[in-house]
């Protein structure tokens, strides 16, 4: 099963429980290989200057 989200895409990314992350528009940065039978990615927000890695589960398409 391939990615379901692709580079330059703009997704909601929503953290687990006691991690914080700011709320809005991230940008999905590189594709990374599944772990444990999920796809990650590298995010980032606007806000912040380092990336995220996120799981596909924590992420949806950005509405607009």
């Amino acid at each position: 099963m391939p990615h379901k989200f692709i580079l330059g895409q703009a997704v909601e990314y929503s953290a687990p429980p006691r991690l914080y992350a700011p709320r809005g528009i991230y940008v999905v940065t590189a594709k990374l290989p599944e772990r444990d039978g999920e796809f990650e990615y590298h995010i980032k927000h606007i806000s912040e200057l380092q990336e995220r890695i996120a799981r596909e589960s924590e992420l949806h398409e950005a509405r607009r």
